[in-house]
């Protein structure tokens, strides 16, 4: 009888891109120094606005590729339904559940994108009645202004911080409980499975569509900034 092999075999599957490993660690340094900036406040708000373009210019940026990018990049792979959720929970995972965002992981990406996608537009329309305002407060009326200033001064603001933490909560727990290793893979792109799975396709024609929208997505944030004479980046 044949003996299972005590060292099961390993599969290194390139599941996160580069562009999207980019993304990642951008937004987190973008997002971290928009709260410091914000906190600090006076001249400081003028860095506050030009890192609200560069976070537009990554929001777009991410919805595209998540339509055209590697695999495990593209919203289709972690879209689940609430069923796959509920047994995910269970502890009755799928295979692929392991490979990419898993459905709780999924969850917290999109909150996280939603949020900041409202974090980036509420602070378009937002004036502090001082010396700053968003580019686009000329083409909405007063009330809009100062409901959308109030947003993200207050409500936003927090919620950003929450999933911040929740996200880093979350990551904290599967590393140290689950031993899944999510760090490295986010920054070297590959990871190492149980099992083969389709990797996701990160070749320089790829690289070279993700540079090309990007320059398209920089090109319209750099627009907005434009509308109302705002401070550019």
């Amino acid at each position: 009888m044949t003996q299972p092999s005590p060292h099961p075999k390993q599969h290194t599957v390139r599941v996160w891109d580069l562009p999207v490993r980019l993304f990642h660690w951008a937004l987190a340094a973008c997002v971290i120094a928009l709260v410091v900036t914000a906190k600090v406040g006076g001249n400081a708000m003028e860095w506050h606005f030009r890192l609200g373009y560069v976070v537009l210019a990554l929001l777009v940026f991410r919805v595209l590729w998540g339509l055209v990018g590697g695999r495990w990049s593209r919203f289709a792979t972690f879209i689940y339904s609430p069923a796959r959720l509920v047994r995910y929970l269970r502890g009755a995972a799928h295979a692929d559940d392991g490979v990419g965002h898993s459905p709780l992981g999924a969850l917290s990406v999109f909150g996280l994108l939603a949020v900041l996608v409202a974090q980036v537009a509420t602070g378009l329309l937002s004036d502090d009645e001082i010396a700053f305002a968003g580019p686009l407060t000329r083409f909405v009326s007063n009330a809009v202004v100062g409901q959308a200033t109030s947003y993200h001064k207050e409500i936003g603001q927090y919620l950003v911080i929450g999933l911040v933490v929740l996200h880093l909560l979350a990551i904290v727990f599967y590393v140290a409980v689950r031993r899944q290793r999510l760090v490295g893979p986010m920054v070297h792109g590959d990871k190492v499975l149980p099992a083969p799975a389709a990797p996701s396709r990160d070749d320089w024609a790829s690289r070279a569509l993700a540079l090309a929208l990007l320059a398209g997505s920089a090109a319209l944030a750099w627009w907005v900034s434009t509308l109302a004479g705002a401070p550019s980046f």
